[in-house]
């Protein structure tokens, strides 16, 4: 099970952003990861790109208001993520025509891409459960954002060391 604790950390969780388009989003986060993956020869102008480049093979939205960028990082032991919570939904070119205000943005090592797809559909799974777009809607700050992700991890976690057991 992956955990959104174990991708984010509260450096990197924006609250209350301000973006006008898809665009600014991505360049946001391509700062942002760029800034992370402290790469030589990768910079924010690279990772923007990347992400940009991946939505133009079809648009990131999973629906509810919410969308997960995603783009390979060259090198790297772990996936890298952001997390920006809009004040004011953009159009995303989401397939339910919903504007999107949440964005899970993530990098994935390429030596790490080829088994990640089952993660990703996890994270998807999990971010669009409507109570957490809720609460993350709420938030009111980045702090306030990184308890609810802790809480839905450490929620999780329970329910399903519960299930196992009773297996």
């Amino acid at each position: 099970m992956i955990k959104f604790t174990a991708l984010l950390t509260p450096d990197y969780i924006r609250q209350g952003v301000i973006c006008s388009s898809k665009k600014t989003v991505l360049e946001m986060a391509g700062r942002l990861l760029a800034e992370q993956a402290q790469l030589d020869n990768f910079d924010d102008v690279e990772c923007f790109e990347s992400l940009f480049n991946r939505e133009k093979l079809g648009c990131t939205a999973i629906g509810n208001g919410i969308a997960i960028p995603r783009a390979r990082l060259p090198q790297g032991e772990k996936p890298l993520a952001v997390f920006l919570q809009l004040t004011n939904p953009i159009d995303y070119e989401a397939p339910d025509r919903r504007e999107v205000d949440l964005i899970f943005a993530i990098m994935i090592p390429e030596n790490l891409c080829p088994n990640y797809g089952a993660h990703l559909a996890e994270l998807s799974e999990k971010l669009k459960d409507k109570n957490l777009g809720k609460q993350l809607r709420s938030a009111q700050s980045a702090e306030e954002i990184w308890q609810v992700f802790d809480y839905v991890d450490h929620h999780n976690s329970t329910q399903q060391e519960t299930q196992q057991e009773m297996n």
